[in-house]
């Protein structure tokens, strides 16, 4: 058997592994053990197994990740995000589908500072959901759209996918989260318009909601709010005026939302132990996949693969086109199955090589990894949001009527990612601007 089908082999076990729900991390680096040991020699394989964990590991570009999720537990553990919601629910319940609408802009704003999609549909499963169902909203609108709505903690800055991303392909992090900015902003707004328009060709989708706020009410919401905007905006300006790096942004805005939480009062022993023990979960858990997912990119490496599949893309041709397409094809088809970051770290080792033959700027197609990755957290049958969705509604909502409500954001997903493609710009103008 030659090396390439070797690590083709390889592939397929791994892939049989996580069908078998094995932890991607332990799957990854078990078939790459195996698949080096018989390349090269056992005595290599155990090489080369003790010194990449370490390697990558102790990285202290990496320290990004548990800095930002420390950052994104402790606002919501201290509840700064608590009021997030009612906030936008008081700005924009007027327009038809006011409350999916302000769903969307809690989404975006709560993104920002918990860089996790899973994080933030999960935080508005349990607020804004149940509150859309009392209204009488269709239960696919109201658990569509936070499913949908929660995919822009991945592309939002700061992004843990855009910090893993940027790593591999050593390309500047700080030009990613420039980068996310305006795509993340259409995103959302695209959403909402698309939420008017539905409901106001069937208005029974979303009843008119008629409340009305004093002005108290007005100032206490947003009161709640400032906290978070706060954040954000310290640690992105922060990052683009060049007074700390992204690396170490994420120590910053850990410590702000630790210091606005102590100033509200909203920080004890109990939230800290919460947050903290949260954080370490997290990062051990993606830890564990980057490890594997490195191992995978050594046996890669050795076997000839990804040099295998470039020149097979040579053969179909290499413009920048068909490299987007084969790509969004093989993304959209693997989050069918697996986790956004799985499939990142999982595919880097094969498609980088190809984007770099092809000319691509790096930072685009950073952004336009991360916008397939968001469609890979909706589609079935492991549409990772939606399942947290369902898992916060229980049986209030079947997971059929949540996978029918995120089809049209799919489709919204779908047209903004042509747009990206035919219009570059809108990802790589501002970084130009700014670096």
């Amino acid at each position: 058997m030659s090396n390439v089908a070797i690590g083709f082999t390889g592939i397929g076990i791994g892939l049989i592994l996580l069908a078998l729900r094995v932890q991607i991390g332990v799957a990854l680096g078990l078939v790459s053990f195996v698949g080096i040991g018989i390349l090269l020699s056992w005595r290599a394989a155990w090489g080369i197994v003790t010194a990449i964990p370490f390697n990558f590991v102790g990285d202290w570009n990496l320290t990004a990740i548990p800095m930002f999720l420390l950052m994104g537990f402790v606002a919501s553990e201290a509840g700064l995000s608590s009021g997030l919601f009612r906030a936008m629910r008081i700005l924009l319940s007027w327009l038809p589908g006011g409350l999916a609408v302000s769903s969307v802009g809690a989404n975006a704003v709560l993104a920002a500072a918990s860089g996790s999609s899973v994080a933030t549909a999960s935080a508005f499963a349990r607020i804004a959901t149940p509150e859309m169902l009392r209204y009488g909203y269709h239960p696919g609108l109201a658990t569509g759209v936070i499913a949908a709505a929660g995919t822009l903690g991945a592309l939002i800055p700061p992004s843990i996918l855009m910090v893993l991303y940027g790593y591999l392909a050593e390309v500047s992090i700080a030009q990613l989260f420039a980068a996310g900015i305006v795509p993340g902003i259409l995103t959302a707004l695209a959403f909402s318009a698309m939420i008017v328009v539905r409901c106001l060709v069937n208005p029974r989708l979303a009843p008119r909601v008629e409340d009305r706020f004093t002005r108290a009410e007005k100032l206490a919401a947003f009161q709640e709010t400032w906290p978070l905007p706060v954040i954000i905006l310290g640690v992105l300006c922060g990052i683009f005026v060049g007074f700390f790096t992204p690396t170490a942004a994420g120590a910053v805005g850990a410590a702000l939302a630790i210091l606005l939480g102590l100033l509200r009062g909203k920080i004890d022993f109990a939230v800290m132990k919460r947050a903290t023990e949260a954080t370490l979960m997290s990062t051990a858990s993606i830890f564990l996949v980057i490890i594997g997912t490195s191992l995978l990119g050594k046996f890669m490496a050795i076997s000839g693969v990804p040099a295998y599949a470039a020149s097979l893309l040579i053969e179909f041709g290499t413009t920048q086109l068909m490299v987007l397409l084969a790509v969004s094809l093989l993304y959209i088809f693997l989050g069918m199955f697996l986790d956004s970051m799985g499939i990142l770290l999982l595919t880097m080792p094969i498609i980088l090589p190809m984007a770099r033959e092809a000319g691509l700027d790096l930072i685009f197609f950073g952004i336009i990894l991360v916008k397939l990755l968001e469609i890979g957290l909706l589609t079935p049958p492991v549409g990772l949001n939606v399942y947290i969705i369902k898992g916060a509604l229980g049986d209030r909502v079947s997971l059929t009527t949540i996978f029918k409500g995120v089809g049209w954001f799919i489709a919204v997903d779908l047209v903004l990612l042509a747009i990206l493609v035919e219009w570059p710009v809108l990802v790589t103008g501002l970084p130009s601007l700014m670096f």
